[in-house]
């Protein structure tokens, strides 16, 4: 479903995540980072006859995605090229803009291209990390009248759902969900990252700056069984920019890693491709549970 012709695509209700007042007349600039998330987007809201601008980004955004999108439609950047970005949105006509897709972490500290307006930003800022950045970012988009949408906009069907998402009884006790659960949101209050995994009670690993692969990985090596993974969100998440994910990568590193539980938090994780991501899990034995 995922890379099928747009023509085709499945003709779905309005996303729930979009504002009150929101104008389907208004383009809609699709700011891309990688991976098939702003692909799925793309296709999604163009199901509903609206525009899309693409402003892509050099080394991030897939060709795939490129391609959808002629050349008077679109606008591919270096990273960090603020200015050319705000640009590009002002000479679409604009009327909102989406964040989606992941831009490589280690690019914040390496391999950024800092415009003027990014220098600035960068130079305001107290602490410089993904938050902080992408926070200055969409306060400046917003200043020049553009609205950021919330990032789950057009993704209500690839959302974690509560209960049991794959087939049979999810193999976690009660209390060790909870503890999981309880760790994962902590870890996440604080800022570390948005992920752990646990086993009956005990923290195997806890997700930071390296991501969930890495973590998983990690977690993978004790070589335990009845290990769970818990994915969450801040008690205060801004959904512009910054909404957790769990796709078929994901899926792929725990089998990797021999983890066969993950408990992601419903509503709030979107799952990447859901449908393939369900049916896979399956495949694999590994239990998807949606929690609130």
């Amino acid at each position: 479903m995922v890379c099928q012709s747009l023509n085709n695509f499945t003709v779905l209700p309005l996303s729930s995540f979009l504002p009150a007042h929101y104008d389907a007349t208004r383009p809609i600039g699709l700011i891309a980072g990688q991976g098939i998330y702003p692909l799925l987007i793309a296709q999604a809201a163009r199901s509903h006859g609206i525009a899309i601008k693409l402003i892509g980004f050099n080394e991030e955004t897939i060709s795939e995605l490129v391609n959808l999108f002629p050349e008077k439609d679109r606008r591919m950047l270096l990273v960090g090229q603020l200015g050319k970005m705000l640009r590009a949105l002002g000479d679409f006509e604009c009327g909102y803009a989406i964040m989606a897709g992941q831009i490589t972490p280690r690019r914040l500290f390496k391999g950024l291209h800092p415009d003027i307006k990014a220098a600035q930003i960068l130079f305001s800022l107290k602490r410089r990390n993904a938050e902080s950045i992408f926070g200055a970012i969409a306060t400046e988009i917003e200043a020049i009248g553009v609205a950021l949408l919330d990032a789950r906009s057009f993704m209500d069907e690839h959302l974690a759902k509560n209960g049991c998402m794959t087939k049979g009884k999810f193999p976690i006790q009660g209390e060790y969900l909870s503890h999981g659960i309880s760790i994962a949101r902590e870890c996440a209050r604080l800022d570390i990252g948005q992920g752990c995994v646990v086993r009956k009670g005990t923290v195997l690993a806890v997700e930071a700056f390296e991501g969930t692969d890495d973590m998983l990985r990690r977690a993978g090596a004790f070589k335990t069984d009845e290990s769970l993974f818990v994915k969450t969100v801040k008690s205060e998440q801004d959904f512009r920019f910054d909404v957790p994910c769990f796709g078929m990568r994901t899926l792929e590193t725990m089998k990797e890693a021999g983890l066969a539980s993950a408990a992601l938090e419903a509503e709030k994780v979107i799952m990447i491709d859901k449908p393939n991501v369900l049916k896979q899990a399956q495949t694999w034995g590994i239990n998807l549970l949606g929690f609130v």
